[in-house]
């Protein structure tokens, strides 16, 4: 698979910036988050760990957010599976993972549902945000599958969105921090509550599974 994409974003520029966890389908439920914490989207920024779609409820609506201006994504295995089906790639694997709902749509909405999938195969593995304060803050959906964080740094994509063994390694007691970053944000495996391992937070808390929605503030 092809090297991870990097993408910089200038944390001063926004007043708030906030960070949530896979939607999976999930909007109204983001919707409310957002309420809650009273978010302006002409003045704050959402940042996601990916996995935008599939099992929820609403996963046209979900996908559409790519084109929010207040909203910034990286790529999670779930984009990519469906991005690999669409191109007539394993679709066998997506239907298991939940991409039967795309099959089941109308004619034209799937047809905007396949215009926000391709849109989503330019969205990058990794985000590093700079906060106002200067804290530097890296998003990937599984992990950055390195010990040390250097923009640009060539890993595979792959890895990046589906490698377990970190948290897994974590969950069993064995963790330590990533240099090169102040914090680190992972979705894709489900934990409740957050887990905070060193400087790597997990804040995927199973939404679509009945758990809840995360959003942290990193600004």
């Amino acid at each position: 698979m092809a090297p991870a994409l990097y993408q910089r974003i200038d944390g001063s520029l926004y007043r708030h910036v906030y960070v949530v966890g896979d939607l999976h389908g999930c909007l109204s439920l983001l919707e409310q988050g957002l309420a809650k914490i009273e978010f302006d989207p002409k003045r704050d920024l959402l940042l996601s760990v990916g996995d935008l779609a599939d099992r929820g409820p609403d996963c046209v609506g979900c996908l559409r957010l790519i084109n929010a201006p207040w909203f910034f994504c990286v790529r999670g295995n779930h984009e990519q599976m469906a991005i690999d089906a669409i191109n007539g790639e394993n679709v066998p694997r997506w239907l298991r993972n939940g991409g039967d709902w795309f099959y089941a749509l109308e004619d034209e909405v799937q047809e905007q549902a396949k215009a926000l999938i391709l849109q989503a195969d330019k969205l990058p593995h990794v985000l590093e945000l700079t906060t106002r304060e200067g804290r530097r803050i890296v998003i990937a959906h599984a992990d950055y599958t390195s010990d040390e964080y250097v923009f640009g740094k060539r890993l595979e994509s792959y890895e990046i969105i589906w490698n377990r063994d970190r948290i897994n390694y974590a969950l069993a007691g064995r963790f330590g921090p990533i240099s090169g970053a102040d914090a680190f944000y992972f979705g894709h495996t489900p934990v409740e509550p957050v887990l905070q391992f060193a400087n790597l937070f997990y804040i995927d808390t199973g939404a679509v599974f009945g758990g809840y929605l995360t959003i942290q503030q990193l600004q």
